[in-house]
Formats: C-alpha cells, sequence, structure tokens
C-alpha cells in the first residue's frame, strides 16, 4: 500500500520552559523529510495566547500538533490541556503531552483531560532524539486529523 506524501509542512507548537529539551526536539523535527514548522513558547500563559492569536501571536495559523510540557512556568501543563480540550476552536488539535514526568497521577490527569498522547523524555540524549524521531514520522506524517483542527 502506498501511502500518499502530505503536501504541505505540519505546523507544531512546542510548549516547553527548558533550552536543552527545546533544543532536542527543535533540531530532531527539522531534520525529517517533511519540512514542519515549528514554534516554541516558554510557558502555559504564553502557550494561549499563542493559540488564541492574541498579542503579538495575532495572525499566526494554529498549529498542527502541540506538544506540551507538564511543569511550565506560570500555568502548568495540565491546566493548559483542559483549557485547549475545552474551547471548541482548540479541542481538535491533537495534544502530545512531553514531559519527564512518570507519575501514574500526572499520566491519568492528562489522558482524563483528553491528552491524545503522553511521552516521558528519557534522561539519554540519543534515545530522546528517537523518540522525537519516532513521534514525529507518527503525527507529523503518517496522522490524519480532521481538516477542521
Amino acid at each position: 500500500m502506498i501511502v500518499e506524501e502530505v503536501t504541505r509542512p505540519r505546523r507544531f507548537l512546542l510548549v516547553e520552559d527548558d533550552d536543552d529539551h527545546a533544543e532536542i526536539v527543535i533540531r530532531t523535527l527539522k531534520k525529517e523529510k517533511s519540512q514542519k514548522n515549528i514554534d516554541r513558547v516558554l510557558d502555559g500563559v504564553e502557550a494561549l495566547q499563542y493559540l488564541r492569536g492574541d498579542g503579538s501571536f495575532r495572525g499566526i495559523a494554529l498549529p498542527d500538533v502541540i506538544l506540551l510540557d507538564l511543569k511550565l512556568p506560570k500555568m502548568d501543563g495540565h491546566e493548559v490541556l483542559a483549557k485547549i480540550k475545552t474551547d471548541e476552536k482548540l479541542l481538535l488539535i491533537p495534544v502530545i503531552v512531553l514531559t519527564t514526568s512518570d507519575a501514574e497521577v500526572d499520566r491519568v490527569r492528562a489522558y482524563r483531560l483528553h491528552a491524545n498522547s503522553y511521552l516521558v523524555k528519557p534522561l539519554d540524549a540519543e534515545q530522546f532524539n528517537n523518540m522525537v524521531q519516532d513521534m514525529s514520522l507518527y503525527w507529523g506524517i503518517w496522522n490524519r486529523s480532521p481538516q477542521s483542527a
């Protein structure tokens, strides 16, 4: 079976306050075959401003996929996820929780808030890179979201 290539670049929003983690994710996503647009914000408040097109984010297209850390300044990732999944304009955008927390309580809460995936960042940089590559293939190429997302 032949799978049709994605005809337009996918847009990712990375919500990540850790510069080292962000660098790995951005560098790996940009290396993948399908060209991707990657925007980064540093905290939960800024993530919602971006998604709602407030202030300096006016006119920016919505992302195809949101990569959301849980441990964020100003507003944690669970709060951001809850707001995304209760906003009619945003709720169909896949949200991948990308976090260092492997705590059962965090996983359960994220899935109850309708996270689409929950990935724990490996401590090893090479494993982290490999995980981001796999995630990029799935969410950036293979997955098909509704066009209204």
